[in-house]
């Protein structure tokens, strides 16, 4: 073998290993980490269903949300007990809980993983400006992020949504104005332990400018508590889209578990129609619960410490 063959055989030995190394070893890591985690093997399972039903939700729903149901005799299924044909009974209206609560899936999913996304990415920006470059700059979008922590978040969120809208998509963009906080703060903290590494030093003597050095080098340092607060996020988003619909000021066009809530609340079924209340009221417990099972078992990634607890 020529030398010339022994270099180029030693570059793409190098070569594929540093890919490896930078694509594999993370991936393999969390799956090592999640095999030994019951809770979020859970967790998968649920939210595997959850994506499911969010994304073939309109071919398996047994009937129509807004179809008005009515017995043989003719008469409207007003509040009709779970049966056959409705497992999960049915609303004053007569509409099928089933197919409300299975439609459902969908806002959630929409909201959760949007508003999430929105989130992490503004947080995530705030994290690296704030704390690559510091200074003025740094203490403006801390007070910035002060400002956003002294606002009652609730509160807040509805009175934005009732002067812009209850679209959905005015709520995951009020949802995700205000969510961004606490990873901007977290994530800040981090980079400024990495903008002061060698690494980081070598980078800047090579001549690579601030943008590269940001998004190059310190960020795939920090992406790990990045998904870990894009996963938290998704939990968070899914709860306050159920308490704004609730509240009554969700999307009145689109069928979500907190809106399901908000009608039976409001007609009094909410003391005696069970089949009404809970189905979607298990259902967000059992997102945000596999969601956070998930999230626990990505921390271990982030901090090894815990994988010993």
């Amino acid at each position: 073998m020529s030398i010339k063959d022994r270099l180029e055989g030693t570059v793409d030995a190098t070569r594929l290993e540093s890919i490896t190394d930078l694509l594999g070893s993370g991936v393999y890591r969390a799956i090592d980490i999640l095999r030994g985690e019951h809770l979020a093997q859970l967790g998968i399972v649920i939210l595997t269903v959850f994506v499911f039903l969010g994304v073939f939700g309109p071919y398996i729903a047994p009937h129509d949300p807004s179809q008005i149901n009515r017995g043989e005799d003719g008469q409207v299924l007003r509040l009709a007990e779970p049966s056959e044909n409705h497992p999960f009974g049915t609303t004053n209206l007569g509409r099928d809980v089933l197919s409300q609560v299975i439609m459902g899936a969908r806002v959630s999913l929409i909201v959760g993983l949007v508003a999430a996304i929105m989130a992490t990415v503004v947080g995530t920006n705030v994290a690296l400006l704030a704390g690559y470059y510091g200074g003025t700059l740094d203490d403006i979008l801390m007070r910035a992020v002060d400002i956003g922590y002294a606002l009652p978040f609730l509160p807040f969120v509805v009175a934005l949504v009732f002067i812009f809208g209850s679209s959905l998509m005015n709520i995951i963009i009020v949802i995700s104005l205000l969510m961004w906080r606490s990873s901007a703060r977290v994530i800040r903290s981090e980079v400024l332990t990495h903008k002061e590494r060698p690494y980081v030093e070598s980078a800047r003597s090579a001549g690579a400018s601030d943008l590269r050095i940001m998004y190059r080098h310190i960020l795939p340092n920090v992406l790990p508590l990045v998904i870990l607060y894009l996963t938290f996020g998704v939990a968070w988003a899914v709860i306050y889209e159920a308490s704004i619909s609730f509240l009554g000021f969700g999307d009145p066009e689109m069928y979500s578990w907190g809106s399901l809530l908000y009608e039976a609340y409001i007609n009094g079924a909410i003391r005696f129609a069970w089949w009404w209340v809970i189905p979607p009221g298990v259902c967000i417990m059992l997102f945000v619960m596999s969601v956070f099972f998930i999230g626990r078992s990505l921390e271990k990634i982030t901090n090894p410490d815990l994988r010993h607890n």
